[in-house]
């Protein structure tokens, strides 16, 4: 089955796990296509909001939800005789959220995550969290680059649907694609999971690039080898290094760091003009995955540990260890003198 603009030959019943903006985008997409959406909320104050305003007024505001949107509070209500459930649960609390639907979601429903991120705990991937809550199940990712307030409005976007089951992700494809929201599949799912969660990490640094004001040279760096250090990486994890140069890598990569909507970005930006990452945080209302997604790389239970990531290393030492960004820049330009392509015949199969 293409990529065209073939749907499901009758409209299915999803659940969506989450209400914040991207959760939202997404349940709006759906509807557009003709499918009736139970947008579930963890606080019933919010999902009444939701109903009475038609619009998530907190993080899409002015949005209007179309036809086929229900939000609601219940998981059972959430979850019955749905035909595939779609968690947009941020990283950190996904496990908390996952365990309120153990006995709510029945085992014949696929799941899909829309999450970016690693537990810190465990440095688990979103699925793997939800398939070791929720019980074994054909599961599989959506993601790339989707700023949540473009796909809400419609704005071009393309990201892909990765499962090794090729019929769930055929199925997400159809259930999503529209003239505003085109998605490729994929059967990587670790490599596109993998690429999703690292690249935020990336975007810190090229806020804090920009928050150094360090210029365009630095910033194409930046991208160039962070781009690199993600697919050395998930080729050293077992994923297939191609994945991270299509839409889940360079594509999200390119977004992430160069939007004014990343929060990611905007994180590394404040950082770098003088900001302490408590204050940042205290003064956030949405989640920025990437300081998450970096303690976990290089917590005790991290896969990543011992594997060489300069960039990465050094966006971790300022945000935990208290370096300055100006000496993390120095440290990353005085190392050792390389070859570009080192490295690349092993990960990349001789492609170097």
């Amino acid at each position: 089955m293409n990529s065209s603009s073939k749907t499901p030959t009758r409209p299915l019943e999803v659940a969506v796990l989450g209400d914040g903006s991207f959760g939202t985008a997404l349940s709006i997409r759906l509807a557009e296509n003709g499918h009736n959406v139970r947008l579930w909320s963890a606080f019933a104050e919010m999902s009444e909001k939701l109903r009475a305003d038609r619009e998530n007024k907190r993080y899409l505001p002015g949005v209007k939800f179309p036809s086929g949107i229900a939000a609601v509070a219940d998981p059972i209500q959430a979850t019955r005789g749905v035909d595939l459930a779609v968690s947009v649960v941020p990283t950190q609390h996904l496990r908390s959220v996952a365990e309120r639907f153990e006995n709510a979601l029945p085992e014949t429903v696929s799941l899909v995550s829309a999450t970016k991120g690693l537990e810190i705990e465990t440095f688990q991937r979103p699925s793997e969290i939800l398939l070791e809550v929720l019980g074994q199940r054909s599961i599989g990712v959506l993601t790339g680059p989707s700023h949540a307030e473009e796909v809400a409005l419609g704005k071009p976007s393309s990201v892909v649907a990765a499962s090794e089951d090729e019929q769930l992700a055929e199925l997400v494809q159809q259930a999503f694609n529209s003239k505003a929201f085109r998605v490729y599949t994929s059967t990587d799912r670790k490599g596109a999971e993998l690429a999703g969660a690292l690249k935020n990490v990336i975007a810190l640094a090229a806020g804090i690039s920009d928050g150094l004001e360090l210029g365009d040279n630095a910033k194409a760096a930046l991208l160039t080898r962070g781009m690199v250090e993600l697919a050395r990486y998930g080729a050293h994890a077992g994923a297939r290094p191609e994945t991270f140069f299509g839409l889940a890598g360079f594509g999200d990569l390119v977004t992430t760091c160069c939007s004014a909507h990343s929060r990611n970005r905007s994180v590394g930006e404040r950082l770098g003009r003088g900001q302490t990452l408590a204050q940042i945080l205290d003064e956030m209302d949405m989640v920025a995955e990437g300081v998450w997604t970096t303690q976990a790389l290089f917590g005790p239970e991290s896969e990543a540990r011992g594997f060489s990531m300069p960039i990465a290393e050094q966006v971790n030492a300022i945000l935990f260890e208290g370096r300055d960004p100006r000496e993390a820049v120095t440290h990353l330009m005085q190392r050792e003198a390389a070859s570009e392509l080192e490295g690349f015949g092993a990960a990349f199969g001789g492609l170097g």
